[in-house]
């Protein structure tokens, strides 16, 4: 098992493998720090990317895992979980939440496990590509496995 001591990427990996998955992290070197990037990078559809997004949810983090292709609808989220304002995380609010810093979050592999809500349009692709960790790196899943390892709720996010 990785520890955090051993970097984010290491510590997906494990994850990753740990709950049955396999290892399936790629590296990149001229890195992937936005979805265009790595749809790029992947040669697949935009919408095949998997954006791990953290708000700020009343002093608490919330990850929205939301289609490449999309912009998250923050007003319809709040609405849909009964709750206040969601407001974009600062990359300080992320690194303490996380371990990771923006741009190369990845939907597990935290220190402690983070309220996880899933785009339910994701479903539609056969395989997700999802940042591991860093700026380089993305790892395969599909969309039953992410909603199993990150306990997510399912909802419309746009």
């Amino acid at each position: 098992m990785a520890t955090f001591d051993d970097g984010p990427v290491a510590v997906v990996r494990s994850a990753l493998v740990e709950a049955g998955v396999g290892d399936t992290v790629r590296t990149f070197p001229a890195g992937v720090p936005t979805a265009a990037a790595a749809a790029q990078a992947l040669e697949c559809d935009l919408a095949a990317i998997t954006n791990s997004l953290i708000f700020d949810l009343d002093g608490e983090p919330l990850l929205i895992l939301a289609s490449g292709a999309a912009r998250v609808d923050t007003a319809l989220v709040a609405s849909r979980l009964g709750t206040g304002r969601i407001r974009r995380a600062s990359p300080t609010f992320v690194l303490e939440h996380t371990g990771q810093e923006v741009g190369g979050v990845a939907p597990l592999g935290h220190p402690k496990r983070i309220r996880t809500l899933l785009d339910e349009t994701l479903q539609a692709h056969r395989l997700l590509w999802a940042g591991a960790g860093d700026h380089h790196s993305m790892f395969s899943i599909t969309y039953q496995d992410l909603l199993r390892l990150t306990g997510a709720l399912e909802l419309p996010v746009r």
